[in-house]
């Protein structure tokens, strides 16, 4: 039985509140994701646990069976290929696809998906730096942390980010921050904990703690 889009994004959404360690997640928690009044997100519950593919119980949390887990997890797939293809077959920006990439991942071929990944050169990782589901439903968990966890003096090199948002991305791109480049935290200010950041050892700027704790780096 093929599954809505609404559907699908609920189950995306469930497995991304739920992290690495399957946490339930709560009604409320839905509602806020979706911007969702709390009764429509049970009639989705309701929905979505009839079709066996969440684990439900009214005023309890959720979380996803196994056939829910996959349908989560070939979403996210879908979407973080597609959003390769825009950038680097398309020409889109890397603060331009999200948005594109939603429509697309509900397309239902499996073959299309298949032939993608292989025209793509199978990537392992997405514009913004998530990693890609293998096409067997494994997803890698790369141990990133977080700008706002080093100390001074240390290299890192920028893997990803935990802020899709457009203004965002294009806040890192006029401060010329972008995957793959080495940051060093040559000052933290005391004051407000913004930091000064040396980018590829060249041009040195302050970026404030809302930007570092969306910034996910790895040791050089």
């Amino acid at each position: 039985m093929q599954n809505s889009f609404t559907e699908e994004n609920y189950l995306k959404i469930i497995h991304a509140l739920s992290g690495r360690e399957g946490l339930e997640v709560s009604t409320n928690a839905l509602a806020e994701s979706t911007a969702t009044r709390a009764a429509s997100v049970t009639d989705m519950l309701r929905k979505l646990a009839e079709k066996g593919l969440i684990n439900y119980k009214k005023y309890q949390g959720v979380t996803l069976t196994e056939t829910g887990e996959r349908v989560a997890i070939s979403v996210i797939r879908k979407h973080r290929l597609w959003e390769v293809f825009l950038v680097e077959k398309l020409g889109f920006g890397w603060d331009e696809v999200h948005d594109i990439a939603e429509e697309l991942e509900h397309i239902p071929s499996d073959i299309l998906v298949e032939k993608l990944d292989a025209f793509l050169g199978h990537p392992r990782f997405d514009p913004h730096g998530d990693p890609i589901p293998d096409a067997k439903g494994n997803l890698l968990e790369p141990d990133y942390r977080v700008l706002t966890d080093v100390q001074v003096g240390e290299k890192v090199l920028m893997m990803g980010v935990l802020d899709h948002a457009p203004s965002f991305l294009q806040h890192l791109d006029r401060s010329g921050i972008t995957l793959g480049c080495v940051l060093e935290v040559r000052e933290i200010n005391e004051y407000d904990k913004s930091a000064a950041v040396q980018i590829n050892g060249e041009q040195t700027l302050f970026i404030s703690l809302e930007v570092s704790k969306n910034l996910l780096v790895q040791r050089r």
